[in-house]
């Protein structure tokens, strides 16, 4: 990869980073145009452009001069692209529209090294962490509070990257520097080791739980991450951390100030209620009481954070004009429900993907699922997708809306307005449960917590919970959220194996075994020809 140049690093100009897909080579051009020119770094525009990348894609708009040279704009969104290879490869989502470029390869899990998002998420992924390179080696510690909170926030998303880089692509490349040397390689044990420490170490400088400005990390978020990395420390080294893994789920659940989100409301406007489940996605989930469950969320707004991605991919991709007229989605450019739901996931929720309700209505399936968190539309779909090609094949997710819980219109509908949960406090919940279960069996405190969210949901609670029960749960509450793969190679139920199956995977409507090399995704080709301390995943 190459970094073309940073533009205008004045006082009054934003940071602007271009992104060239030909080599792997971080060459940075700061030289001036003007000769009388005076460099001069804007912390706050770098600071926010850090934040920004996982929402935005460009400098100016939505599709008009991208941070990733080569690519379509409107698809290099870092979430779009994570969410293509994580929902996409699953039980959980299908795309429509098959002849798409890099589509097909992913939804049959048959992804080579080129394969268009795994080298787009990869690009997106180096890129932010040389902004975060670039800002600590720029922002040296001045003895100031605000100078230290802000490098320990950057700290902290570079480690979240390189978290992303660890499960995706394995061993890569690593460097703490903007530099035109060759990166070193780091295997996946390497980044455990350094993304453990970083964050521990962040953690100790960020703010309290709840006490910086929402949008911000504060030390909750480091612990989340901690959580995560040890739930799934024996899929990245070899050797389980169950205990850590509950300890710190344990310190996120008992933070002091992020909670479940656990009241709904009724529409004034509409009347249409809302379960607190769906408040967690709605366009006011900042001030309705949901705030309080997002531990990172990635701000959206419909007239300054304008993108194809994020959230707004969400809601978009998964409507149609029909589906609006019974469910409002809160915006007027539905994409004509490209996104849809696998007949696996209903499996999840119903029993059977037949006995899903083929209904309009939201009361209607969640009731006939006992479960709050079933939002599929079923009406004029069939369960199962058969033809590939059949745009009324797979049921629909309204689960993610751009609509206001207290009656009040949006001000624009042509992009929305409903931020972005990247890490939520429930997840503490079930890792904690899985992590106890993984150590002890199933026990009590895993059944508080699981009982906890089923509570919310109003689904019926279970005397305990196996390992299959806690695997299904994390799919009913994190549903076309983004991490469903991850969960799926750490419980054996992804490449590799044939004992549990889905609609098309490994290119089959009856589902068929493939590569356990499918794991984790390519290098990029041409990082491989630009960086000779690199080497390829195995199978690819």
């Amino acid at each position: 990869m190459k970094f073309n140049y940073i533009k205008s690093l004045t006082a009054a100009a934003a940071l602007t980073l271009t992104l060239n897909m030909t080599s792997c080579v971080n060459d940075l051009d700061v030289d001036p145009i003007n000769p009388q020119q005076t460099m001069e770094l804007d912390k706050a525009a770098l600071f926010n452009k850090i934040y920004a990348s996982f929402a935005l894609t460009g400098q100016t708009g939505p599709s008009d001069n991208g941070d990733i040279e080569d690519m379509d704009e409107g698809r290099s969104d870092f979430f779009r692209m994570a969410w293509n290879l994580n929902e996409l490869t699953t039980d959980e989502g299908h795309w429509v529209w098959t002849t798409d470029t890099g589509i097909e390869e992913m939804l049959h899990n048959t992804y080579g090294a080129s394969a268009a998002f795994s080298n787009g998420l990869y690009y997106r992924l180096y890129f932010t962490i040389t902004l975060c390179n670039f800002f600590l080696e720029q922002v040296p510690e001045d003895g100031t509070s605000e100078t230290a909170m802000q490098r320990a926030e950057v700290r902290f998303i570079r480690a979240l990257n390189y978290y992303y880089v660890m499960d995706m692509y394995g061993s890569a490349a690593f460097t703490e520097m903007v530099t035109t040397e060759a990166p070193e390689r780091y295997t996946r044990s390497q980044y455990f080791t350094y993304i453990e420490k970083e964050l521990k170490e962040c953690a100790e400088v960020m703010a309290d739980p709840g006490q910086n400005t929402y949008g911000r990390v504060d030390k909750v978020a480091a612990w989340n991450l901690l959580s995560r990395l040890y739930l799934n420390a024996e899929v990245y080294t070899g050797t389980a951390q169950w205990e850590n893994a509950a300890s710190y789920a344990d310190k996120v659940i008992k933070n002091g100030y992020y909670k479940l989100h656990t009241t709904g409301t009724t529409n004034p406007s509409t009347g249409e209620v809302y379960s607190p489940y769906q408040m967690l996605f709605l366009a006011d989930n900042n001030t309705n009481g949901a705030q309080y469950e997002n531990i990172f969320p990635a701000l959206f707004d419909g007239v300054t954070t304008k993108s194809y991605g994020g959230m707004n991919f969400l809601i978009l991709s998964t409507y149609s004009a029909a589906m609006d007229a019974d469910i409002p989605s809160g915006t007027n450019c539905s994409w004509g429900k490209c996104t849809r739901v696998r007949s696996s996931l209903l499996d999840i929720f119903f029993g059977n993907s037949s006995n899903a309700p083929q209904s309009n209505s939201i009361a209607e399936m969640t009731t006939a699922a006992n479960d709050d968190r079933a939002l599929f539309y079923g009406k004029g779909y069939s369960h199962v997708i058969e033809d590939e090609s059949n745009a009324d094949a797979g049921f629909a997710c309204v689960k993610f809306r751009n609509v206001r819980s207290d009656g009040q219109p949006n001000a624009v509908i042509d992009f929305v307005n409903t931020d972005l949960p990247l890490m939520r406090v429930a997840e503490a919940y079930l890792t904690y449960a899985e992590a106890v279960t993984r150590a002890n069996g199933a026990n009590a405190d895993a059944k508080e917590k699981i009982d906890e969210l089923r509570k919310r949901a109003n689904a019926p609670l279970q005397s305990s919970y196996t390992l299959d029960d806690i695997c299904n749960e994390w799919a009913k509450e994190f549903w076309f959220e983004g991490r469903r793969r991850i969960d799926l190679v750490r419980f054996g139920k992804y490449a590799g194996q044939a004992s549990y199956r889905w609609e098309w995977m490994g290119g089959t409507v009856e589902g068929a075994q493939f590569s356990s090399t499918k794991s984790i995704f390519g290098i990029p080709e041409n990082d491989l020809s630009n960086n000779p301390n690199l080497k390829q995943n195995e199978g690819y």
